[in-house]
């Protein structure tokens, strides 16, 4: 696609007009960490920042909410312990916002699913679901809501890597000797835009398939899903196109790693890195804007 060339890429940033605010840049909410993954919780926020969101608001676990905190005093934290629907903003045209959900989840704690509904269900902006909140979609509760929220006008994106890809399409007959494929009917069954992660990622609406191969094995360490899922969040948040959102964030990240590979060596690249040369792979897509 041609649109996703680098004037295309660098067209698509999300320059903040001399008479932004903290509103107007886009305000993102992340449902992140726990009490035994914090650290997602901040690098997902730390890197939404990065990304130009002018509003990181997170919401994670009581236990975790000081270590969010004390990490990057920028940050507004609360607990989720007792979250209602009330409380979800609702994007605006002067004030948009959205939604990610997941990085950092327990597994093993039952609000896993509930939060994901709530925010899936409640939550009128454009909503991102990654790690520990892709296995609340598979279910008849989950697929539902996704339909749903199109039918209402707010888009989805989907962040699995393969493992989780094949959980959320247990039940059916697609095989995995394909991955344009796979993440293609990833769309069809969740009504989502999928980025479907690895060494090549995929990226599809359910009919057009994008494949982004400019990454790094530098990027194979834990916690830069985390990264991913707050960069695609924060373009999101400032009103991008779902699609080109997740095109965007992913070539970006994709060159973050590439530029902290160069300069730190393939095995020493960890995800704070990716966020700190995230600047520098801004400046190497626009190069007139420095």
């Amino acid at each position: 696609m041609e649109r996703y060339g680098k004037e295309g890429l660098a067209a698509l940033l999300p320059w903040p007009d001399a008479e932004a605010n903290k509103y107007s840049r886009g305000r993102l909410i992340l449902f992140a960490g726990s009490s035994v993954y914090p650290g997602a919780a901040c690098l997902a926020a730390s890197a939404s920042q990065q990304a130009g969101a002018g509003y990181t608001e997170v919401y994670t676990a009581p236990r975790a909410v000081q270590v969010v905190q004390v990490f990057r005093p920028s940050l507004v934290v609360r607990s989720w312990e007792g979250i209602n629907h009330e409380e979800l903003q609702a994007t605006q045209q002067k004030r948009p916002c959205a939604y990610v959900v997941g990085p950092g989840f327990d597994l093993e704690k039952s609000s896993t699913a509930s939060l994901t509904y709530i925010v899936l269900g409640k939550a009128k902006a454009p909503v991102l679901i990654d790690g520990g909140a892709l296995s609340a979609l598979n279910s008849a509760a989950g697929r539902t809501l996704c339909k749903n929220r199109v039918a209402d006008g707010f888009p989805t994106i989907i962040t699995p890597h393969a493992g989780e890809a094949e959980g959320l399409l247990v039940g059916t007959n697609v095989l995995f000797n394909d991955l344009p494929v796979v993440a293609r009917e990833l769309s069809a069954r969740y009504s989502a835009v999928t980025v479907l992660k690895g060494p090549v990622t995929y990226v599809s609406d359910g009919y057009e398939v994008f494949a982004l191969s400019q990454g790094t094995p530098a990027l194979a360490k834990a916690g830069t899903g985390d990264v991913l899922a707050g960069i695609i969040g924060a373009f999101l948040a400032q009103g991008l196109d779902p699609f080109d959102a997740a095109i965007l964030g992913t070539s970006l990240h994709a060159e973050a790693g590439c530029l902290a590979a160069a300069a730190l060596t393939l095995l020493c690249v960890t995800a704070e890195d990716v966020i700190e040369y995230l600047p520098e792979a801004i400046r190497a897509l626009a190069p007139a804007r420095r």
